[in-house]
């Protein structure tokens, strides 16, 4: 019997510093988060990070928790709930880190019969600290515990033609209302040398804006950056945004290495400087709105431009529980059952 698993990144069990670093600490432990040895990892997050962040990120978190829970867990709950109305075998739903746990979404499906598990990530572009995680930790689970389990991972979709059109008229719905100076795509970020650690030409030219591997297909694979320039261009292409009208960054940088540039806070700051006086945000490294589609854009990125001059600003929500986007992924689910 085959089913599927949806699979997003997690949040804390409440807005509690307790809980909040029960899980920063399962997260930034992660080697594909902070890729770091274990010692000199433990130090960074046990000994420095645990002891600051968590008070501080607690705060953040009780300023988008709603009554229901959390916003990102409570949103791919709706999500499977529609995805399974839709589809013609069993869905699950699992956290990479926090609750429901990997391993349970795993149990819950085998339990209920199922020997061949869909796995798919809710991350459109591929990354080792997102899908990459995910993978390897399913695969080790099912190796320990259901050894017996065959388990097969959907492939990013950051130019799935489906997942393109779902994003783009869910944009141009509050692009025809808002009427936007620029469109800023603005993607999570990530450490440079995750991008060079992920390649497996080692051939990344990572001061060529946008198109860092765009002639190299086996490079594009598993690059972040290529990924999320593609997912822009193809979105532009499809809503015929003229160019100037929009354009690309990264957000939530830590620490003193460099991570991918432009930065969204920076390139937000400058903007009323150079003209954009009404500004609209999307956030498609994202399918779920969350921590920092809703409190990092959608409150500090909106003060910061405010402060500097901008008079108005939007975030345009996630994909969250559209119907189509219910409907786009319960296609993928009943084509990969019909198939194998």
């Amino acid at each position: 019997m085959k089913g599927a698993l949806l699979v997003n990144l997690g949040s804390p069990d409440s807005t509690s510093p307790k809980d909040v670093k029960k899980y920063l600490n399962e997260f930034l432990m992660d080697e594909r988060v902070v890729d770091l040895p274990y010692l000199f990892r433990a130090i960074l997050v046990k000994g420095i990070i645990l002891n600051t962040r968590p008070k501080q990120s607690a705060k953040a978190y009780k300023k988008i928790w709603w009554e229901e829970g959390s916003p990102l867990i409570v949103l791919s709950e709706r999500l499977r709930d529609k995805v399974a109305d839709r589809s013609t075998i069993p869905v699950g739903l699992a956290m990479r880190y926090g609750k429901p746990s990997l391993e349970s979404g795993i149990r819950a499906l085998v339990d209920n019969g199922v020997t061949e598990i869909f796995l798919l990530p809710l991350y459109p572009q591929f990354a080792m600290a997102t899908t990459e995680t995910i993978v390897v930790l399913a695969n080790e689970i099912i190796a320990e515990k259901f050894p017996k389990v065959k388990l097969v991972d959907f492939p990013k979709f950051y130019r799935d033609s489906s997942y393109i059109e779902v994003l783009s008229q869910s944009i141009k719905t509050y692009l025809d209302k808002d009427k936007p100076d620029l469109l800023l795509f603005s993607y999570h970020g990530v450490p440079e040398r995750h991008i060079r650690k992920s390649d497996p030409t080692k051939s990344h030219k990572m001061k060529v804006v946008g198109s860092c591997c765009e002639n190299n297909p086996l490079a594009q694979e598993t690059c972040y950056r290529f990924q999320c320039y593609e997912t822009t261009r193809l979105v532009a292409e499809a809503l015929d945004l003229k160019e100037g009208s929009y354009s690309t960054s990264f957000q939530s940088r830590l620490g003193v290495d460099p991570w991918l540039q432009p930065y969204t806070d920076q390139t937000i700051s400058a903007l009323p400087d150079k003209g954009v006086k009404r500004l609209s945000v999307v956030t498609p490294a994202f399918v779920s709105d969350c921590l920092e589609t809703l409190e990092e854009i959608g409150m500090e990125a909106k003060e910061d431009f405010i402060e500097n001059g901008g008079e108005w600003f939007s975030t345009i929500p996630c994909l969250n529980d559209r119907d189509d986007w219910a409907q786009v992924i319960a296609n993928w689910i009943n084509n990969w059952a019909k198939q194998n």
